[in-house]
């Protein structure tokens, strides 16, 4: 669990990315958690854009991908999520 100093970081950290993955009508698949945790593993902190053809929830995508990847929810603006997971081999990101 994050705190908030630390979802504070890296809400800073991700201010500059660009979004990895989008989410659209078909929603959110296996297929598409297995990537997230592989990218999670490589980057630690990503973004992911929710397009307006999707007819999930945001609240419920990020559910469902930070659970099926075993991440964080740093954020929900609009309609982009940042995740977090610390990365087992390559810790590039320090937390304070």
């Amino acid at each position: 669990m994050l705190t908030g100093k630390q979802k504070r970081y890296l809400r800073s950290k991700a201010h500059s990315l660009k979004p990895v993955f989008q989410v659209g009508k078909a929603g959110v698949n296996e297929n598409l958690i297995k990537q997230t945790e592989d990218v999670l593993e490589a980057r630690e902190l990503i973004k992911i854009n929710i397009l307006q053809n999707c007819a999930e929830d945001k609240d419920s995508i990020a559910n469902e991908l930070s659970g099926g990847a075993d991440a964080e929810v740093v954020q929900i603006i609009g309609n982009t999520i940042v995740l977090y997971k610390e990365s087992v081999e390559n810790k590039k990101i320090e937390l304070p």
